[in-house]
């Protein structure tokens, strides 16, 4: 049996190889603390659940649901955007229901890219980023992310050839893996860049309600609810007009919503277009009733997402401050919910055997920096997905390990 060709760079993935990993562990006997996959463990609010469980007894909700059935979720998502960010949104032409936010960065390709076309991504980056160029045959150029460059790429090394064939450029902030911030400023000069080289600028942002620190307030901000406040910035705030840029949100990190895969795209009305175009040949929807508590999520009361931050930056805190103990010193993540540490000797060059010589030996589970690119080599990501007591048993277990492979 012969298979297409297109699966041959889909043979790895960082989160599969894992799996196997753990799997392993398991059998061995270890007792599991996974800190490999960032899925939330925190519940989905009351009001959300209350929502899809009303919508079960409603048999309109159970038929297929096309895309102008998706219109109120369309609008609660439009007025969510409009209310934080300041910029008008037309839920009819620049808003697409997804499932997951996935399901939109890797269809997204198909609509942008012809084979052997470039697209510029992150390295290291979140892995369906890869994935979805290559289904849809294009070439990636991976833009390297260093830390002395607070992991933002640098636009200006990108070579011309590439340049004169890339057709998209994706971008995360804030960042998986690095936890990495990325200013205004930053998006601005991207939308410049994509602008004059003519590339469609992707911003995939699932982070963008798992901010730390306060920011600082502008006087624009003065007066607003904290819910209002946008401590990090869109990518349509440097592209108003989204002349070229396309965002992905999801409900997935800041409502605990992982499981239900909900996402949604907002941007340029063209990309939009093409991108539902792609989708309606794959899928139609999610049931009705998940995207009745999506409504319910972005319209209803927001405590639960402070109370989400709050629980990460604890966990962040003891997490950190465990490791330091222990004399691995990490810098302290402003963002997300993952800690991501340069790995120590004799591992700084095999994050791989790291990772898969920790499950086996401790059955602490972590994801090695490799499986995000080759830049991510020589680290190991940590997913904040347990109370601070796990953490702290977690890194205990890592110390023994790192003082049984120092010998």
């Amino acid at each position: 049996m012969q298979f297409a060709k297109r699966l041959q760079p889909l043979q790895t993935n960082v989160f599969a190889d894992m799996d196997r990993a753990k799997a392993k562990a398991r059998a061995s006997g270890q007792h599991l603390i996974d800190l490999s996959l960032g899925s939330s463990d925190l519940p989905a609010s009351e009001h959300v659940i209350a929502a899809i469980q009303d919508s079960l007894s409603d048999l309109s909700t159970h038929g297929y649901l096309l895309f102008h059935g998706t219109q109120l979720f369309r609008q609660a998502a439009a007025n969510w955007y409009t209310q934080k960010y300041g910029i008008p949104v037309d839920p009819e032409t620049e808003v697409l229901s997804l499932i997951g936010s996935q399901e939109g960065t890797a269809h997204l390709p198909l609509a942008v890219l012809n084979p052997g076309d470039f697209a510029l991504l992150l390295d290291p980056g979140y892995p369906s980023h890869a994935g979805g160029v290559y289904l849809a045959g294009g070439q990636i150029y991976p833009m390297p992310l260093r830390a002395e460059n607070g992991f933002l790429p640098v636009f200006e090394d990108v070579p011309g050839p590439v340049l004169a064939q890339a057709r998209m450029m994706v971008l995360s902030y804030p960042h998986n893996p690095t936890t990495a911030i990325a200013p205004l400023s930053f998006f601005q000069e991207a939308v410049a860049f994509c602008q004059r080289h003519n590339l469609v600028l992707v911003h995939d942002f699932p982070y963008a309600d798992l901010v730390f620190e306060d920011k600082g307030e502008s006087p624009q901000e003065a007066g607003k609810t904290p819910h209002q406040k946008s401590a990090v910035p869109s990518i349509l705030q440097a592209d108003p007009e989204k002349s070229v840029s396309i965002e992905f949100f999801t409900l997935s990190k800041s409502y605990n919503m992982g499981g239900f895969r909900v996402g949604y795209a907002i941007g340029n009305a063209e990309l939009i277009r093409a991108l539902r175009q792609v989708k309606a040949v794959v899928d139609f929807n999610q049931y009705r009733g998940i995207l009745n508590g999506a409504i319910a999520a972005l319209t209803g009361p927001q405590e639960k997402v402070k109370a989400a931050v709050a629980t990460f930056q604890n966990r962040r805190d003891a997490f950190i401050q465990a490791l330091h103990k222990i004399g691995w010193q990490v810098p302290t993540p402003t963002a997300t919910m993952y800690v991501w540490a340069k790995l120590p000797e004799p591992w700084s060059n095999d994050s791989v055997g790291f990772c898969t010589q920790l499950v086996e030996t401790t059955g602490v589970a972590a994801s090695p920096g490799a499986g995000f690119g080759k830049s991510g080599e020589g680290y190991v990501r940590f997913a904040l997905v347990h109370e601070p007591p796990l953490l702290e048993t977690a890194v205990e277990r890592i110390a023994k390990f790192l003082s049984s492979s120092s010998v």
